[in-house]
């Protein structure tokens, strides 16, 4: 039913609570999970002095490739926990905006199903999935399995 599970994980606990129900579901139907890693690039540095750049965020792009490497990292842990159980797995790292390279890559990958924690730590909007997932929830195309975080 669900031949390719894609997960979007931002490396914290919370997200992570959607893997015990993904792990299920892929042993259920013989899944493969594809962990999803979307990286938003804030300004490098080197923007023109001015009120409006100063005011944005700005990262080198070793500081870039720093990140990219400890995310990398980070996934190749969990697709190793992953496979030790037995359930095929692996990792995807794209950048770009969250919400629209969710779905990018749900394409590419061909995912039957998107599954992912809601942190739920936004304002009045976000009360009841979250930013992200609310973003995805309303672009969705393919089923979606939202769980609640506790944190």
């Amino acid at each position: 039913m669900y031949k390719t599970i894609l997960v979007p994980l931002d490396g914290s606990e919370l997200a992570e609570t959607i893997l015990p129900h993904v792990e299920e579901l892929a042993r259920l139907f013989g899944s493969t999970i594809v962990l999803l890693s979307v990286l938003e690039l804030p300004h490098l540095v080197g923007l023109p002095k001015g009120d409006i750049y100063d005011a944005l965020p700005q990262i080198t792009p070793t500081e870039v490739n720093q990140h990219l490497t400890e995310v990398r990292r980070y996934l190749a842990e969990k697709i190793d926990h992953l496979n030790q159980k037995g359930i095929k797995a692996h990792a995807v790292v794209e950048y770009g905006p969250v919400v629209v390279t969710i779905m990018r890559a749900a394409r590419q990958e061909d995912a039957k199903l998107i599954a992912m924690a809601s942190h739920g730590r936004g304002g009045m909007a976000d009360v009841y999935y979250g930013s992200v997932a609310a973003g995805v929830l309303q672009r969705i195309d393919r089923p979606l399995l939202i769980i609640r975080a506790q944190g």
